[in-house]
């Protein structure tokens, strides 16, 4: 016979668990084609920034390894990463190492320096970093030197070195020149930040990624934390839940999704359960236009 402690203790590591678990695989869970190649994206990725940078922290690491196995666990392919964020392309290369699912993950990371030898050398070491012998996805990062690096990697992709080329800005000041490069045709991805918060890519660039087959990568998807301030001890609303938000993240998630240009967002976390119910935005259908305004009208009104 097991003593009532056992058997609490034993309730609690099972609920643990299922809060951890990751959704169901495959049918159902929201994919988007690159507009170029058609390949084929898992909706919600995992972002690094700070949430990786825990090299030097046994136990945070050892959060970052779970996380990652939620993550590929639950059907997540997409991870996004930077020489900017302290040591996440190299924990993100030890823990992909370590879980054996190096191969399944789509892997992003940036060039953030000035100078076309100190862009290589930076975009080496992030290889090396990384693990990768051909980097998915090498992005400018909030334009630094753009047209130096977008020459380099233009040369790279044609080597078989990249799969991709794509240049990324964090706040509206730099949606304008993300735009000229997009509609000049040089570059596959774009990576802007997009959410209720801050809606300005829908203005015009979202809209320029479409016309110019360029996929679009979301950052900030929950404005650095402040959508949550603002629904603090409030409720989901039930004709929420009804169309499939289990949780205000995914209800953030699920509004940024349903504007049909966006082809993946990156949430960063460390939290396994976060990570879970990220994943939890690629199931069921995404909204509609009417859906997103009230929506956006419902968050507004808070």
């Amino acid at each position: 016979m097991r003593s009532r402690r056992e058997i609490l203790r034993l309730g609690a590591a099972v609920l643990a668990g299922l809060l951890v678990s990751p959704p169901a695989r495959g049918q159902g869970m929201l994919e988007r084609p690159v507009p170029r190649t058609a390949e084929r994206l898992p909706a919600v990725g995992l972002g690094t920034w700070q949430v990786f940078d825990v090299a030097g922290d046994a136990r945070e690491l050892g959060q970052a390894r779970e996380t990652l196995r939620v993550f590929v666990d639950g059907g997540g392919r997409v991870i996004d990463s930077s020489p900017m964020y302290g040591s996440s392309e190299t924990v993100t290369g030890q823990l992909a190492a370590e879980l054996g699912v190096g191969a399944k993950l789509f892997v992003a990371t940036k060039v953030w320096t000035s100078g076309k030898q100190a862009g290589i050398r930076q975009m080496e070491d992030s290889m090396r970093k990384l693990r990768v012998e051909r980097l998915d996805l090498m992005q400018v990062h909030n334009l630094v030197d753009v047209e130096t690096h977008l020459a380099t990697l233009a040369e790279w992709k044609k080597a078989g070195r990249v799969r991709y080329v794509g240049i990324t800005h964090y706040h509206a000041g730099g949606h304008a020149a993300l735009e000229g490069l997009v509609r000049r045709g040089d570059v596959d991805f774009v990576q802007v930040n997009y959410s209720l918060a801050e809606p300005e890519a829908e203005a015009r660039l979202l809209g320029a990624a479409a016309d110019a087959r360029v996929a679009v990568i979301v950052n900030r998807p929950f404005a650095e934390g402040a959508l949550f301030g603002r629904v603090k001890g409030k409720a989901v609303p039930e004709w929420a839940q009804a169309a499939g938000c289990a949780s205000w993240a995914q209800f953030f998630l699920k509004w940024i999704l349903g504007h049909p240009a966006v082809t993946c967002v990156i949430p960063g976390t460390r939290n396994p359960r976060h990570a879970a119910d990220n994943l939890g935005a690629m199931a069921g259908a995404v909204p509609d236009a009417a859906l997103r305004r009230r929506m956006r009208e419902h968050f507004d009104s808070l």
